[in-house]
Formats: structure tokens, sequence, C-alpha cells
């Protein structure tokens, strides 16, 4: 048994949600550090706040990573990991550059620092499973494909993300400039733009996308397929630590490049 070979635009819109993720995430690194200083980070502590990116990276991706190749239901295996991500992404995006109305609670740079988290976190949650998601669904003979569409998206998504708040004050003149402690409207907008595409191109994905259940998967001729793995021996959480030590020597090479560039 065979997996179907898929069509350029299924493959398409099997990874479009990459797209709304680079989008958002592109937005973060390119405005989070200016409105973290409008709502009163010292610049030179700013690099704290950035730590938690990468943190959060580590300890969400294999947990998620993990799980999700546990999970089977109504929604699917992957679907539901990338659907809560993004909905918790978008609300991240909303409220950061609108954290001073809650300032009567927390100060706003608390705030503005829990959102950043929130959305590194969520970006994390939905990113992963995605990635998965070319391995489930596509044939060997059809996977670098899959990732070339990938890459692509991620670079749509993350050009149109860092242009957005520019685009928005030289197009339609939506002003950049605010009163002392407020965020501009032009990254208001852009943020909330962001959100919605976030959860469009995930939607887009969600009902155009079919998966394979876990006993599809286990009859599949792939070598990478679940029938590999001897039922005998259950995958554990701690087995990721055993996996870092296994790691061929190619990947190790690559994660020495990835970790100081």
């Amino acid at each position: 048994m065979e997996k179907r070979k898929l069509s350029f635009w299924e493959i398409w819109n099997m990874s479009f949600g990459f797209l709304g993720i680079q989008m958002g995430f592109a937005l973060q690194n390119a405005n989070a550090s200016r409105i973290l200083q409008i709502f009163g980070a010292d610049v030179h502590e700013l690099s704290w706040f950035w730590i938690i990116a990468p943190l959060m990276g580590l300890i969400v991706q294999p947990i998620i990573g993990h799980y999700s190749d546990k999970t089977w239901g109504k929604l699917g295996r992957r679907k539901p990991f990338f659907l809560v991500g993004a909905i918790l992404a978008s609300v991240g995006l909303i409220l950061m550059p609108q954290a001073n109305i809650f300032i009567s609670v927390l100060p706003a740079l608390w705030v503005g620092a829990g959102m950043l988290m929130i959305m590194d976190a969520s970006f994390n949650i939905a990113m992963e499973p995605f990635r998965a998601l070319v391995g489930d669904n596509l044939r060997t003979d059809q996977r670098t494909a899959g990732f070339s569409i990938q890459t692509s998206l991620i670079g749509f998504g993350a050009v149109i993300g860092s242009a957005l708040p520019y685009v928005l004050t030289k197009w339609f003149d939506i002003s950049n400039n605010a009163v002392p402690g407020s965020i501009p409207l032009n990254l208001k907008l852009s943020f909330i733009i962001g959100a919605a595409v976030l959860i469009g191109s995930i939607l887009v994905t969600l009902f155009t996308t079919t998966e394979y259940s876990p006993e599809e998967l286990a009859n599949f001729e792939d070598p990478q397929s679940e029938k590999d793995i001897p039922t005998e021996e259950k995958s554990k959480l701690t087995d990721i630590f055993t996996d870092f030590a296994k790691m061929p020597t190619t990947m190790r090479q690559l994660s020495w490049v990835q970790f100081f560039f």
C-alpha cells in the first residue's frame, strides 16, 4: 500500500498555514523590541526578553512533537496542535500592542513580556506539527517538494510581516507616531492583520487537508512509517534525551551551526 500522490495545490494548501505563522513571527521579531521600549523596557535589558524565544523552542518543540505523534481525534493527528497554537498566538499578537489597557491590573511592560512569551510558545506549538505533517502525508519522492513549498511560504510570510507596518504608513497614510507610552496605530493594525492572516491560513490547511489515520500510516510501505517501530517498545518523553545522544554526525554538526548562527 502506498500514499496517494498529491498535486502541487494540495501540497500548497497543506503547508499554507506556515505563511501566517511566519508572518506573525516576523511581526514579533521586527517590532517587539520597540513595543517593549515604549512600555518602559531598558534598551540594555532587551536581550533578556529575547532569551524567551529559543528557550520556548527548546522546551515546547520536543514535547509537542512527542505528544502529537501519539494523538488521534476528530480533528486528526497534527491539526489540533497547530489550531490551538494559532489561536493562542493570535491572542498574543492582538494583545501585545494593547498591553496598556491592562495597566490598572499589571504594568504594561509585564503584560507585553507575557504576551511575548505566549506568542513564542504558541508559534512553536503550531510550527512543529506542520513540519511533521509533510512526513505524514507525502510519499518519499514528494517530500523534497513539500519542504520546498514550506520554505517558500515561510519566506513570503517573513517578507510580508516585516514590511507590513511600513506599507500601512507609506501606502495607506496610517500614523507611525503616538503620544509617549502609547503604541502607534500602524503597529496595532499590523498585529491585528497578522493575527487574522494567521488564523485564516491555518483554517485553509485545516479544511483542505486530510490526515491519514494511525492504522493507515502503519500499512504504508514506507521506511519511515510506524510499522518499523517495534510494538513492544513504547516511546517515552524521556526518549528525547536518548535521541539527542544517538543523533547522526551530520545533524550534530548542523545543530552547532544553528546554535551559534
